[in-house]
């Protein structure tokens, strides 16, 4: 008998602080998410922690725990996320990506844009990971693309995930307690929102078009361009829905992203 393999979703998780790897209500929310979700037979990771000036996989059979940030407290650091690797999945990426070239990077690991979200949502570490990385010298519109080319893996079961925030500006962040956002931080988080919902993917591809909101909200664009693989994976039949809708510490929005449907067909 034929295994069956579900038609997977595609995701975009607002990872936020390396906190969230501890527990809280985003953890609390992505632990949820994954209890509608069919188990995927790999999970495929766009993290913006690895914005490097090259096309690269992890290709190693048990990927690291990269601890890429500093000074949180020690239990962060005591963290490890074993999940295997897919040599399987290596490959494929590889296969669908050509022409360009994918390096097969056996140094990297698994850093925390993937493994604090990832704790969560796939707790027992038994589905294997793969992380692709975000070449950083290319413009919007190719990671668009790689989503695009991407998208085949959805019919075999891979989970394709982006890990990021589409509003993120640490040096403006107020730590006070319960602080409003911005209001520019607000106006271009609803902006790609209601974007993602009318599926005017143009607009998100050339955000930058959003004036000084877009300024703002994106001062560097490595946790703005894993959305862009998650939009290109997606399709016009997917449905859309929002499983978090936040901005924290005024300048960082949580804002979590859904495509296609959440149970096994």
């Amino acid at each position: 008998m034929s295994e069956i393999v579900p038609h997977m979703p595609v995701l975009f998780f607002g990872h936020g602080s390396p906190m969230n790897a501890l527990g809280g209500p985003y953890a609390d929310v992505w632990r949820a998410l994954a209890a509608t979700l069919p188990k995927p037979k790999a999970i495929l990771m766009v993290s913006a922690h690895w914005y490097v000036p090259e096309l690269a996989v992890t290709a190693m059979p048990q990927p690291k725990t990269i601890h890429d940030f500093y000074g949180f407290p020690k239990p962060l650091y005591d963290l490890q996320y074993p999940a295997p690797g897919a040599a399987w999945l290596v490959d494929r990426v590889a296969d669908l990506l050509k022409p360009d070239v994918v390096k097969r990077d056996e140094e990297w690991g698994l850093d925390h844009g993937t493994w604090s979200v990832l704790m969560h949502f796939a707790p027992k570490a038994d589905v294997p990971v793969v992380q692709l990385s975000i070449d950083a010298s290319k413009p919007a519109a190719f990671h668009y693309e790689m989503g695009k080319r991407l998208s085949a893996l959805r019919e075999e079961g891979v989970l394709i995930a982006g890990s990021g925030d589409v509003v993120h500006n640490l040096r403006r962040m107020k730590w006070e307690a319960g602080s409003e956002p911005y209001a520019w931080a607000q106006g271009f988080h609803d902006f790609v929102k209601a974007r993602i919902t009318s599926r005017d993917h143009q607009a998100l591809i050339d955000y930058a078009h959003a004036g000084d909101e877009a300024a703002a909200s994106i001062p560097t664009p490595e946790h703005y361009l894993p959305l862009l693989y998650c939009l290109g994976a997606s399709t016009p039949h997917d449905g859309v829905s929002f499983f978090t809708d936040q901005i924290d510490l005024a300048s960082v929005s949580m804002l979590g992203v859904q495509w296609g449907a959440a149970a096994i067909s």
